[in-house]
């Protein structure tokens, strides 16, 4: 298992932040990744309008996945109607 930062970003409205962490949260363990630390960066204007939006929440977690699960995991968030955006970035140990 490879270590990861997955940084999100979710709508404003505290119902839909929730849910969409609710459904971060339930891909990763779906798919066996270990969530290792989750961080609250701050409520934000965003730089160009994410679906209709001009502000999001951001998220970072710190996980640990297979590699080859990652491409899942993309695809399931690609899906997802509330995250906005998100990134994953490999931690080189």
């Amino acid at each position: 298992m490879r270590k990861y930062e997955l940084m999100t970003i979710f709508p404003v409205e505290e119902d839909q932040c929730q849910a969409g962490l609710t459904n971060v949260r339930a891909a990763l363990n779906e798919f066996g990744a270990e969530i290792e630390k989750e961080d609250f960066f701050g409520e934000r204007d965003l730089t160009y309008e994410v679906k209709k939006r001009n502000r999001g929440k951001f998220y970072l977690f710190n996980i640990k996945v297979n590699p080859a699960k990652v491409i899942d995991i993309d695809h399931k968030f690609k899906l997802d109607p509330i995250l906005m955006k998100f990134m994953f970035v490999r931690i080189d140990e």
